[in-house]
């Protein structure tokens, strides 16, 4: 990784924000689950309810390209996630030929829960911080959004 002279530590802080990042969605996921008595589901399956949750109905090819998944591994979530209730097939609008993706009543019962536990989590641990860490709490959400724009900008 190269580093401008200019960049007074931004090079520190992306190493420790790269670090925390997985930890902190690990830890989240976990709570939130406890916390909704939610059964656990991989990460890569919550990424496409997530996905699915945000676009609708989606082929598994237009899944794999939104998350950079290779085509096998989108064919093997979508069975795993089909045999457990998540996700359901049909064919696709307008092209008999292939199918698409949605997220079953389950699925979506199952996400509204995960969202109300995690954000009751998330509530209770930052009201255990300092004010100054919830003031840059409160400001970390749109900054992450951006950051992630611009990472999936670099991608294409």
């Amino acid at each position: 990784m190269s580093t401008r002279p200019n960049d007074h530590g931004l090079s520190d802080a992306a190493r420790r924000l790269s670090a925390e990042i997985g930890p902190f969605r690990r830890a989240l996921l976990t709570t939130a689950r406890r916390s909704g008595d939610l059964p656990d589901i991989p990460d890569a399956q919550i990424e496409v309810l997530r996905r699915l949750d945000a676009d609708g109905w989606s082929s598994p090819t237009a899944l794999g390209r939104a998350l950079g998944l290779a085509r096998s591994t989108v064919s093997n979530l979508v069975a795993a996630m089909e045999r457990d209730g998540l996700v359901e097939r049909r064919l696709a609008r307008g092209d008999g030929r292939s199918t698409e993706v949605g997220l079953t009543e389950l699925a979506q019962r199952r996400l509204a829960v995960y969202d109300e536990a995690a954000e009751r989590v998330l509530v209770e641990a930052m009201a255990a911080s300092s004010a100054a860490d919830r003031r840059v709490l409160a400001e970390a959400g749109a900054a992450l959004d951006r950051l992630r724009q611009r990472l999936e900008g670099r991608a294409d």
